[in-house]
This record gives C-alpha cells, sequence and structure tokens, in this order.
C-alpha cells in the first residue's frame, strides 16, 4: 500500500492564514507551491494550483462570515487537506499512478490531526515576528 505523508508546508500555511488573514496576501501561495513541487518532486503546478485556491476561497470565505471560532477553523483546514489530497490523487491518476482512495486516508487523517500543532506553531511564529 502507497504511503504519502502530509504536507507540512501547506499545513503552516493554513495555519498562518486562519491566523492571520492581512499577514500573507494570496499571491504568496503561487511562489510558495512552486517551491514545494520542486521540492518534494511533485508535477509542477500542482501545490501551485491547490494552494492558490485554498487561499482564494479562505478569502472568499472571510468576506462571507463575521466570526469563526476554533472549531470551524478545524473544519476548513480539513476540508481544504482532504480536496488538496483528492486532487493530487486524480494528477497521479492521470499521470498513470493508480491507487485506491483508501492509501491517502491515512495522509488525510494526520494532516487533520496534525492542525492544531501547526497553528500553535504559526501563532509562536507570529509572536517572535512581532516581537512580544
Amino acid at each position: 500500500m502507497l504511503f504519502r505523508s502530509p504536507e507540512t508546508g501547506f499545513l503552516l500555511l493554513l495555519a498562518w492564514r486562519l491566523l492571520r488573514g492581512d499577514a500573507i496576501p494570496a499571491w504568496w501561495s503561487a511562489p510558495l507551491g512552486l517551491w514545494n513541487d520542486l521540492v518534494l518532486g511533485l508535477p509542477i503546478g500542482l501545490s501551485v494550483a491547490t494552494w492558490s485556491a485554498a487561499m482564494i476561497a479562505l478569502d472568499l470565505l472571510d468576506r462571507r462570515t463575521m466570526w469563526r471560532d476554533y472549531w470551524l477553523e478545524w473544519l476548513l483546514a480539513a476540508a481544504l487537506v482532504t480536496l488538496a489530497e483528492l486532487a493530487r490523487r486524480e494528477v497521479d491518476a492521470a499521470m498513470g499512478a493508480r491507487y485506491d482512495l483508501v492509501a491517502i486516508l491515512p495522509a488525510i487523517a494526520i494532516s487533520v490531526l496534525a492542525f492544531p500543532l501547526a497553528a500553535w506553531t504559526a501563532s509562536k511564529l507570529d509572536r517572535w515576528r512581532l516581537g512580544r
């Protein structure tokens, strides 16, 4: 069975964006996604597309919602991680790597359960960035 590790960079990007929506402009997701593609050896443009779509979706949700609590942010991150993994599976299938949907469930579960750690890390980095 194929096991893929969850993408830590995507989790940190989501956590930072959900914590501080004004600190990261949406266009940053493209160069960060390109860097992720190059470092992890993914098809060029996959992370650029999924990360940019996630940032645009979060921008649209920020305009629609007045408030978000921690559980809603966790649910949003879980949905975006799941959609990104499904998009990666479809791109892999188009390139000839076919595997069951069950193969990506551990990566999705680990990513969803690791989101609080990513959010904590983003908050600590933000405090350090602001000099508090």
